[in-house]
């Protein structure tokens, strides 16, 4: 239980880190990804870029 808390964290950090990087590729700017402000702070869940990544991550998890 502790690992996936752990991995899920580092997830969470690293592609905060990465987002303004992901933002150049339109990551996170597909139709079916949510973007708001609340709190004065800009929020991002991105539900169809996870999915193609999903997708684009087994592709190549298959030929390798």
């Amino acid at each position: 239980m502790l690992k996936w808390v752990v991995v899920t964290v580092l997830a969470l950090v690293v592609f905060s880190g990465a987002r303004p990087w992901l933002d150049r590729l339109h990551i996170g700017r597909l139709p079916g990804d949510l973007n708001f402000t609340a709190f004065g702070r800009p929020w991002s869940i991105p539900i169809t870029s996870t999915i193609v990544l999903s997708l684009i991550a087994a592709a190549i998890a298959r030929f390798i």
